[in-house]
């Protein structure tokens, strides 16, 4: 490893990029429960910490160490990432609640196009030395913003709730309608199904806080599982050696650069269309233009021969003489399609359903348990990825993500329910009315 004093393997590399997803795997839960707390609360409370586990990284003097700092920056990263979604979703209105939620995934983009780019200047201390300046700017973001109206509301702290909105809106709009709402809305969700049951004697009632968990549960799961398990995540952590591999002339790190910069933009052209086509045209063309792109991108390395294909663990992916420098472009041009196809649709929508299809009192637990799911998935993905090309050979490793990234297609197309322009009160009902008609079916 460049710029230390230790060297890591190419297994023991994967570990200190799936270790980050496993500790994020065990921050996910604690973020939910966290969230009960407050919202702003949990998110100063994580700043300090994440910083310090940035700032060990750079004084890291062996693998083990690694290995102890990857796990804690996931930890903190999967917290914050929960939390600051579930804010961004109360504190908007229903019209603009995507878009915000785009700019969210828009700046977590921005990072990894400033990771690639000085990646290709710094060596890895130097570069977790900027990193650690990140959580401090959360810190100090997150101090001067009010907490949510929503949840001040759920936890009893009327007037506060109400400057809070009144703050969020501006001084001089009416925000009575909009206060009643979410009046509304807490009341409701205060009722008789609320996280208490699921622990009361009462049979019924705990049958009911299920039921009204059962359907965002299993629809945010299943949109997570194929979000995680397309090869989105496996690329970012592998795109420069995998660069490497498919590329004869070209610079990976300028490719992965390229790859970040398009990230960005496509994360841009999301925050203005999920508000107006609606979430669920973007997840069905973003899941067909991913398995497309997917399949063609193994296809050529197939194509070009299997002299291309080296095993990451053995030959650290090096390119084959073979290659033909001047076919450069049909490789570059089957990621671009796929960056652009998940940045838009399944990188942050996924993220974004979470905040509108749990009911309020459900939120914490429910986003802790999607959370957690997903970022098992992710580990397994990551952790795999050396596995599958070593056994299938990279062209068979992205065939695979091609068919997850299908069945994802009609995952979507069967269960994901549109949620533009409704408010969360109004999901809430929705989800609760779905599952008052699957419990009478199953009666």
């Amino acid at each position: 490893m460049a710029g230390g004093a230790f060297s890591v393997s190419n297994q023991e590399g994967s570990w200190i990029a799936s270790l980050s997803l496993l500790g994020a795997l065990f921050g996910g839960p604690l973020g939910g429960v966290a969230m009960r707390y407050g919202r702003k609360r949990t998110l100063l409370a994580l700043s300090i910490p994440f910083s310090f586990f940035w700032l060990l990284t750079v004084f890291a003097n062996s693998v083990a160490m690694m290995y102890v700092t990857a796990f804690g920056c996931g930890f903190c990263s999967a917290i914050v990432l929960l939390v600051s979604h579930v804010y961004i979703s109360e504190i908007a209105s229903p019209e603009i609640r995507g878009g915000l939620c785009a700019l969210a995934k828009m700046a977590s983009h921005v990072g990894l196009l400033v990771s690639f780019s000085l990646g290709a200047y710094l060596d890895w201390r130097r570069l977790a030395m900027v990193v650690t300046a990140a959580p401090l700017t959360l810190l100090i973001a997150a101090f001067y913003v009010p907490e949510t109206p929503s949840c001040l509301s759920l936890r009893g702290r009327e007037d506060e709730a109400a400057e809070s909105l009144q703050w969020l809106r501006g001084e001089e709009t009416d925000v009575r309608q909009e206060w009643n709402t979410i009046q509304a809305n807490v009341k409701r969700q205060k009722a008789p199904c609320s996280l208490s049951a699921l622990s009361s004697t009462s049979s019924g009632a705990a049958a009911a806080a299920a039921a009204r968990l059962l359907r965002p549960v299993l629809t945010t799961c299943g949109v997570m599982l194929f979000h995680r398990m397309s090869g989105a995540h496996a690329f970012n952590f592998y795109a420069v050696p995998i660069f490497r591999a498919s590329f004869a002339g070209m610079d990976p790190h300028g490719a992965a650069v390229i790859v970040a910069f398009v990230q960005l933009l496509a994360s841009i052209t999301s925050g203005l269309l999920v508000d107006t086509i609606g979430r669920l045209p973007l997840l069905i063309a973003s899941n067909l233009f991913m398995t497309l792109a997917l399949a063609a991108f193994g296809t050529f390395i197939y194509m070009e021969g299997g002299s291309l294909v080296h095993s990451i663990a053995s030959a650290g992916l090096q390119p084959s003489a073979a290659a033909d420098s001047q076919l450069d472009w049909i490789p570059l041009v089957c990621v671009l399609i796929f960056t652009v196809a998940f940045s838009i649709g399944v990188g942050p929508i996924a993220w974004l359903l979470i905040s509108e299809l749990y009911p309020l009192e459900y939120r914490g637990v429910g986003g802790a348990i999607t959370s957690c799911f997903s970022y098992a998935c992710a580990f397994v993905s990551v952790k795999t990825f050396v596995d599958l090309e070593s056994a299938f050979g990279l062209h068979g490793a992205f065939w695979i993500y091609a068919l997850v990234s299908l069945l994802g297609l009609v995952f979507v197309l069967v269960f994901v329910p549109e949620t533009r322009g409704r408010g969360l009160d109004e999901m809430t009902d929705s989800a609760a009315d779905a599952n008052l008609v699957i419990n009478k079916n199953h009666a």
